[in-house]
């Protein structure tokens, strides 16, 4: 089994690799029992949102990692993907804005840095 952060930086990675924008991940392990690391990003409208969530979920699904639930498919404004010890929340850019999932879990010191490997 893959490490929770490794796994939250190999989901922001192929987030970053498909063009999903302001990727995030938070390690919210110490608020919450749920789980340990969200990833969250935004795609550019609603079609790549779901593009982004379908990609996340073939890039695990080869390494024998499924989500075990999925959310937010039919509409593709906001998709939530459990894994576990990860939760992927990929937005529609007016859900992330109006949602700001990120202002309710920072505390301050638990944005992990993710430096797109695209734009370099």
């Amino acid at each position: 089994m893959i490490e929770s952060k490794a796994l939250a930086e190999k989901i922001a990675g192929i987030l970053d690799n498909k063009g999903a924008t302001d990727i995030q991940i938070l390690e919210v392990g110490h608020m919450t029992s749920i789980t340990d690391y969200f990833v969250v990003a935004s795609g550019r409208n609603v079609q790549s949102v779901h593009t982004l969530a379908e990609d996340v979920e073939e890039h695990l699904a080869e390494e024998g990692i499924d989500p075990r639930r999925k959310e937010g498919k039919n509409g593709a404004r906001w998709i939530v993907l459990d894994y576990a010890h990860v939760i992927v929340h990929i937005f529609h850019p007016e859900e992330r804005q109006y949602y700001n999932i990120e202002r309710l879990w920072q505390d301050g010191t638990n944005e992990e840095h993710y430096e797109s490997r695209v734009d370099q």
